[in-house]
């Protein structure tokens, strides 16, 4: 059986109304949820970002959902402090939260002003964060000398039980690599046979732990209606896609971005108006991915609507077709 999941936008939504938003998910009958953690919108048509690990606290504190955040350990934080806030949030709650690690986006990451590096050591510095993070978690003192540096960290207020780590990947390369040291995956994608090349080379990589697919969708009135959302709300799926990582502002997204490009769009946000329709759809994306998690992504910022429709509609054909 496929988990089905809310994602909750920060990039979208102020914080209190995300927080509405996920407690309204788990009434509609949503099975779990997770959350992005960004410093900055994508866009100015966004214009939120609130601190995903202050709104955990309180989504894990009045929902009984499990949840989880995707995050970057390295840059704007110290993989240090990242192990302690999973810690703490894990011995909270327990069996309730993890997190997935990825190598981060400049829009996030600038802020530090120690520079953006390329693929290949941001990469190195998310594996020695991911190894210091469980060191940490594990209750072990840790030095650590060389893309990280740490001096005699240790986390004192620990779970029973670790949270999971899992490795975020868009591409099969990366996904091969994250099956070397991560608890499980998370992707993103709306192209079925994309999805099934990344998991695949996760499986061939040797991952053999839990399987989340995230997806962009519009649940709309039209598909006129759906594509006006998109292009208003998640226009950056446009940019060049060599320029996605290493774009530092909201404007310079803005400005990169074409909101007329409406096959590029159609490929990144499943727009539907009929239900069923988008639940086979998604159904599709799930088998193709042999997904254990399903997170949905409404685009549109009206998730009261989004959240009746899924209750009433979308989940129940969802749930059968999976």
């Amino acid at each position: 059986m496929v988990l089905i999941g809310f994602h909750a936008s920060h990039e979208q939504l102020a914080p209190s109304t995300l927080l509405e938003a996920v407690q309204g998910a788990e009434r509609a009958g949503f099975d779990v949820a997770m959350c992005s953690d960004h410093f900055a919108p994508w866009g100015l048509a966004q214009g939120e970002s609130g601190f995903a690990w202050s709104w955990l606290g309180a989504a894990l504190a009045t929902t009984s959902l499990r949840l989880g955040v995707v995050t970057a350990p390295g840059q704007r934080y110290h993989p240090a402090i990242l192990a302690q806030a999973a810690a703490t949030l894990a011995e909270m709650f327990p069996g309730r939260f993890w997190a997935a690690l990825g190598s981060g986006e400049a829009i996030n990451e600038h802020i530090t002003g120690t520079g953006w590096p390329g693929k290949a050591y941001r990469e190195q510095r998310l594996r020695e964060s991911a190894d210091v993070m469980r060191r940490l978690i594990a209750g072990e003192t840790v030095d650590h000398d060389d893309a990280v540096v740490v001096h005699a960290a240790r986390v004192w207020s620990r779970p029973a039980v670790a949270p999971p780590l899992l490795g975020a990947a868009v591409s099969a390369e990366t996904a091969r690599w994250v099956a070397g040291w991560a608890d499980g995956l998370i992707t993103v994608g709306s192209d079925p046979e994309q999805v099934a090349r990344v998991v695949g080379a996760y499986r061939d990589g040797g991952g053999d732990g839990v399987v989340a697919l995230q997806v962009h969708l519009c649940l709309a009135a039209s598909r006129a209606e759906g594509l006006a959302i998109a292009a208003d709300q998640w226009r950056h799926a446009t940019t060049p896609p060599e320029r996605m990582w290493d774009v530092a502002q909201p404007e310079e997204f803005d400005r990169l971005a074409d909101p007329g490009d409406l096959a590029t769009l159609e490929q990144a946000v499943i727009i539907e108006s009929d239900a069923v329709r988008m639940a086979a759809r998604l159904a599709e994306l799930a088998e193709a991915a042999g997904a254990d998690e399903l997170y949905l992504h409404e685009v549109d910022t009206d998730q009261e609507t989004f959240l009746r429709r899924a209750a009433d509609e979308l989940l129940p054909a969802l749930k059968e077709a999976t």
